[in-house]
């Protein structure tokens, strides 16, 4: 269900404000050019700026607009158990077919208090999820013993692995139950990570080259690993260029590039530096979408 390419696609503003009707423009440009899910509320939609009842509306709307044509899964992580719990039972009521949930940053937990955390969760909430593990973020990485203990949960089926460390995937792969899915977060790593054994990403590229990204990833799933690596390495410049800045400042400057919204960020983030605009612009006229 939740194999491919998913975007984790950015929050649109217009005026400090959630933008509905650009989210769903969006939406739809996703869906008319493939894309296999839509993943909102994340890292790349500025989850941590969103006040707890935008964060509920930006769901909402997603659940919505897409109306079952694929799958959403909801970012509803936080690093308080309790508020992460809110958020699933919120994406769960909306309709949203899956939750994503980080490892809770700032406050360091240890594995055992790792296992707790997601282990409340899933026991408060009926919807399937999926970890979140993204240490350069976080500052916390949650081993693959751990993750292999989560894994026994059974609704909890999946984790986007963003450590970097495809010899950490392996042992996810093979120290999880049967089926349990590993996504990439890290773009870049998707077809490695397939080659292991995932079976899809969360990606930040997507939402500009959704086309592309999910025929890497669906010929990389179907064993056509030749064809999977030129497209890899059509698309390696946008990798690099998507991360000049903190995401997802680059990302909203290419949209913007492209047509598709205002170049609106949230306070701490900035708007992209005029010295890396005409580098990212090379890279989205070298991926063909601009």
């Amino acid at each position: 269900m939740f194999s491919g390419s998913f975007v984790a696609i950015v929050t649109p503003f217009s005026k400090g404000k959630f933008d509905e009707k650009v989210m769903a423009d969006l939406i739809e440009f996703h869906i008319a050019h493939g894309t296999d899910g839509i993943v909102p509320c994340g890292t790349t939609g500025e989850s941590a700026t969103l006040t707890p009842e935008e964060h509920e509306r930006v769901v909402a709307v997603t659940v919505e607009v897409v109306n079952k044509r694929i799958p959403v899964i909801a970012g509803t992580g936080s690093n308080s158990t309790d508020e992460a719990i809110t958020f699933t039972k919120h994406a769960k009521a909306a309709g949203a077919d899956g939750a994503l949930l980080i490892t809770p940053y700032y406050n360091k937990p240890t594995q055992e208090g790792l296992f707790q955390h997601f282990e409340a969760v899933a026991k408060a909430v009926d919807l399937p999820q999926i970890l979140y593990n993204i240490p350069g973020r976080t500052s916390i990485n949650m081993l693959p013993a751990t993750t292999a203990r989560l894994s026994q949960i059974p609704s909890i089926v999946g984790i986007k692995e963003g450590s970097g460390a495809l010899q950490q995937v392996s042992e996810i792969i093979h120290g999880s139950k049967p089926g349990f899915l590993v996504l990439s977060g890290d773009d870049p790593l998707t077809l490695p990570m397939i080659a292991l054994g995932g079976k899809g990403v969360i990606t930040v590229t997507a939402n500009v080259a959704p086309t592309a990204m999910t025929q890497m990833v669906a010929t990389a799933l179907n064993g056509d690993f030749e064809q999977a690596r030129k497209l890899h390495y059509k698309l390696t410049p946008l990798f690099n260029a998507l991360f000049l800045e903190t995401n997802p400042i680059p990302v909203k400057a290419a949209l913007a590039m492209m047509g598709k919204m205002p170049e609106e960020v949230r306070l701490p983030l900035t708007p992209l530096a005029e010295q890396y605009r005409p580098k990212l612009r090379e890279a989205l006229q070298q991926a063909g979408v601009l």
